[in-house]
């Protein structure tokens, strides 16, 4: 029988076997930690979309956490996704535009902010929001963020000639004066030497310019460095004068549309930016050193007719965000994610008003209270409409009670036992 010693010595030996095992066990490698990541996250899949398991993973694996932490990250993101979900019935619509609305009643009337330098401005605060929601077809200020690529993103010179290509320059910007000389039929253009230099354009090209003009007579006459003759061969004077305000604005060079460029450098991503006043988006992404990928502009209508209704979408969700966030009014963004759906439902840009989204409602109620009663009504009646009553106006308008809304949205129905009542 062994002894008590024995015993001890041979608890010792199991012991250190089983911690040299323990050493001895190979390391986690990256596979091997990837695919517990992707285990965990796939037991979700049925809450969790493809896209947020995607960028899930990504996050978890980029920040190297431990498996307590990843599990603890990904329990916590299914928590607050499912608190996110829009409960059935939920009258989305109304409380998106009493989350928009009641904060917008803060916002300032400041009309434009300067960007920069003193001459060039933007629209912002409630003129901007209203702009985007009525879907105006050209804003106020239109405005363009052009993003460069290559050297020329980060070296100022460049960024500037690429702002000069853009810069529209027509002969009235390069012009001293330009006169009617009545006696011989011909426009006199003195032209300014120092804004030729500053344009890059020379008399020439001012004679080319001239040269295109439609159904032209006369001929140009280039007269030193800095007088083109523009001999018109017409003897009207009040055509003469129409051609003259038809010369001011002959183009140069740059882009139509675009009357005043700025090159700063934006700190935050180490790169020149071009900010353009004015807007011409399929000329501008088509220029060398433009980054087509991040360049944008503030008319929405110019975004989906290049880029198409989705960019178009993202387009009105970012300009809303902005104007909301310059005022440091604090707006979910699911409720202007709303907003834009419906804005871009039918695939082009509706505004929130009697000409779109309003005045289009399946409800003839609906339309009615919204504006021009009488002209809905008739209309209807004409067509031989009917409003199946699912929505709130039309019920309210009726007196309906429950509207199908929250709980109202729900059909009980209950089997009584009448012999024990």
């Amino acid at each position: 029988m062994p002894t008590k010693r024995a015993k001890q010595k041979k608890a010792r030996k199991k012991t250190k076997v089983k911690v040299k095992a323990k050493e001895e066990k190979k390391p986690e490698t990256e596979e091997d930690i990837k695919g517990y990541i992707a285990s965990l996250i796939e037991k979700h899949s049925e809450i969790l979309p493809e896209n947020v398991r995607k960028e899930l993973f990504d996050k978890v694996l980029a920040y190297k956490l431990s498996k307590d932490e990843v599990t603890e990250v990904i329990e916590e993101v299914v928590k607050r996704y499912r608190r996110a979900i829009v409960d059935p019935g939920e009258a989305v619509g109304m409380v998106a535009a009493q989350s928009i609305g009641e904060p917008s009643t803060q916002m300032t009337l400041r009309t434009f902010h300067f960007a920069g330098v003193r001459e060039f401005n933007i629209t912002l605060g409630l003129p901007r929001l209203i702009e985007i929601v009525d879907a105006k077809r050209t804003p106020s200020t239109p405005i363009m963020h052009i993003y460069l690529e290559g050297e020329a993103k980060k070296d100022k010179n460049k960024a500037l000639e690429i702002a000069k290509k853009i810069k529209l320059t027509t002969i009235e910007d390069v012009s001293k004066d330009i006169v009617i000389d009545y006696l011989n039929y011909a426009i006199i253009i003195e032209l300014d030497s120092e804004m030729l230099e500053n344009r890059g354009v020379t008399a020439k090209d001012v004679a080319k310019a001239l040269n295109r003009i439609k159904g032209k007579k006369g001929k140009v006459e280039v007269q030193g460095e800095d007088r083109v003759v523009f001999y018109t061969g017409v003897e009207d004077i009040s055509k003469l004068r129409r051609i003259r305000d038809r010369i001011l604005s002959l183009r140069l060079k740059g882009i139509k549309g675009i009357t005043n460029t700025l090159v700063r450098y934006e700190e935050s991503i180490g790169e020149y930016v071009i900010v353009a006043e004015g807007s011409n988006l399929a000329a501008v992404l088509s220029l060398d050193g433009v980054d087509y990928r991040r360049t944008r502009t503030n008319n929405v209508h110019e975004v989906m007719e290049v880029l198409g209704i989705e960019a178009a979408r993202a387009a009105i969700i970012d300009e809303m965000k902005s104007v909301l966030d310059e005022q440091g009014l604090d707006v979910d963004i699911r409720h202007i994610m709303l907003v834009a759906d419906a804005m871009t439902l039918t695939g082009r840009v509706r505004q929130v008003g009697r000409h779109g989204i309003a005045g289009e409602k399946a409800s003839v109620l609906a339309r009615a209270a919204f504006e021009v009663t009488v002209r809905h009504l008739a209309e209807a009646a004409l067509r031989g409409e009917q409003d199946t009553l699912k929505g709130v106006a039309e019920n309210v308008i009726v007196g309906s009670t429950p509207i199908p809304l929250g709980t109202g949205i729900v059909k009980l129905l209950m089997k009584y036992d009448f012999d024990k009542i």
